[in-house]
């Protein structure tokens, strides 16, 4: 491990976090122009301060850098001990990234309560930065769980009609399945002798009947965040009832923080127990991309053919870990992130509609390029890039972990693919219906292109987008020696 002479990756978790609880306390509804710059200047300072982390990073390096050290509550033996490899590193800048795209959405649209509003995003910005950046079993749990408090309030305050609902049941799927996790996680610390370092962990002999349990205490907190069949039911009601920013964030961050617990808990704490149970997760994965994405088809509201659209993408990267060769598990991280920029674009471009005409129902639209074009370019643009265009960043991933599932079987490889297929049905109907033909009816008819807000927002996406799917090296040469040393570590048994 790499010990950091510079706290940079506190910088990044405290920094969003301070500038929240500023805007909390010190934010006046009467000054929502002073609320809504203080929250951009903060989201914008917390992004620039993980910028380091790439620049200083060193590819050729082995195990964790940045690392912070400090005691916590010495009589557990809890320590603040955070640092980040290249599986999680574009994660952190991932969040920050998102956290100002969100902020700048939400600049006009939302009008009440805008202090607690841009507070909550920039408090679970931190949080959920933490999650990536725990090196600590306690640390990480503390986070992960308190990612879920902003969340709830987010979707329950600015959220729809159903909006308490969607909430209660995103707040008690999320954590009842975390309470197995917690339980885990204390068998780990007294097998281990008393730590709760999660490296330590990873070289911790164990009968394969305790990996099984632990597998599978984990499983039941990090599939329902993926979220994986059949555990999925609360995202799509999640999405709807959200407001833009929260439907975001959920997407492109949340649903990553169960993605990243597979590897940094279960593959190699557990790792017996990960290839003994891997058909199970295939089988679970391959469901959610087939039929899910079949699900999403039928679809009669944008927000919810995105959402199922995502549990699909997200199956992908459950699909490529679990294969446990080095094509796979980095299409699946590869995955992670451009699904970060995809769905996220999607969800803003969604609206942008419904702030127009306050319907996500397809069957409202139709002929949106007639009298918004700028804005039918991106979301043609963003739609391909969502069923795997190629020269697009949802190509590349699904393309890796389809190469990888064909090294792996050939006829899972050949299941995998069919999911392209669902996934350009859904996503080209979606465009179909809402943007090309006629002028559906009068609204859209009286609908106004994207203003300059909108448009720098989806512009910054859009480059991100097709970047990383014309040149996806910078992302896959930072990952590469932290996934060939998951591979191996996994390889191993550690049974007693």
């Amino acid at each position: 491990m790499m010990q950091s002479t510079f706290p940079l990756l506190s910088l990044a978790i405290w920094c969003p976090i301070a500038f929240g609880v500023f805007v909390l306390l010190f934010g006046r509804d009467d000054k929502p122009g002073l609320v809504r710059g203080i929250s951009l200047i903060g989201s914008i300072v917390s992004f620039l301060v993980t910028l380091p982390l790439i620049n200083q990073f060193d590819k050729a390096a082995h195990g964790m850098q940045f690392v912070e050290r400090a005691s916590w509550i010495e009589r557990f033996n809890v320590q603040y001990l955070l640092g980040v490899d290249g599986i999680s590193v574009w994660f952190v800048l991932l969040t920050a990234f998102i956290t100002v795209i969100v902020v700048i959405a939400g600049w006009e649209v939302i009008e009440k309560r805008v202090a607690q509003y841009m507070g909550a995003f920039l408090i679970l910005s931190g949080l959920m930065i933490g999650v990536f950046c725990a090196l600590d079993g306690l640390l990480f749990y503390v986070f992960f769980e308190a990612t879920l408090i902003p969340m709830f309030i987010i979707i329950g305050v600015w959220g729809g009609a159903n909006r308490v609902y969607a909430a209660i049941k995103f707040f008690l799927y999320t954590l009842l399945g975390s309470l197995l996790t917690l339980v885990a996680l204390l068998y780990l610390y007294f097998k281990s002798g008393g730590s709760f370092e999660i490296l330590t962990w990873h070289k911790l002999p164990l009968p394969l009947d305790a990996q099984i349990l632990i597998f599978l205490a984990f499983l039941m907190a990090f599939a329902v965040k993926v979220p994986m069949w059949p555990v999925h039911t609360w995202l799509p009601d999640a999405h709807v009832e959200a407001p833009t920013g929260g439907s975001v964030v959920l997407a492109a961050i949340m649903l990553k923080l169960g993605a990243y617990g597979f590897l940094r808990f279960s593959l190699p704490i557990a790792p017996d127990a990960s290839q003994y149970l891997s058909g199970f997760i295939i089988t679970l994965s391959l469901i959610a991309v087939i039929y899910i994405g079949l699900v999403a088809l039928v679809q009669a509201d944008m927000k919810k053919l995105v959402a199922y659209s995502s549990i699909a993408h997200m199956g992908f990267v459950t699909l490529g870990f679990f294969m446990f060769n080095d094509m796979a598990v980095q299409g699946g991280i590869v995955q992670m992130i451009s699904h970060g920029f995809v769905s996220g674009a999607m969800f803003l471009c969604i609206g942008v509609l419904y702030d127009r005409m306050h319907s996500r129902q397809i069957a409202d639209y139709g002929g949106v390029i007639n009298t918004m074009p700028r804005f039918a370019a991106f979301f043609v643009l963003f739609s391909l890039a969502n069923c795997g265009l190629p020269a697009t960043s949802g190509f590349v991933g699904e393309f890796m972990v389809i190469l990888g599932a064909v090294q792996y079987n050939f006829w899972i490889g050949m299941l995998a693919a069919t999911a392209l297929i669902f996934g350009a049905a859904y996503s080209l109907w979606l465009v179909k219906r809402v943007v090309f033909g006629d002028i559906g009816n009068k609204h859209v008819a009286e609908l106004t292109d994207l203003n300059g807000r909108e448009f720098f927002m989806l512009s910054v996406l859009a480059i991100a987008v097709i970047a990383m799917g014309v040149y996806p090296a910078p992302f896959t040469d930072v990952m590469q020696i932290s996934v060939d040393d998951l591979l191996k570590h996994v390889a191993i048994s550690k049974l007693q």
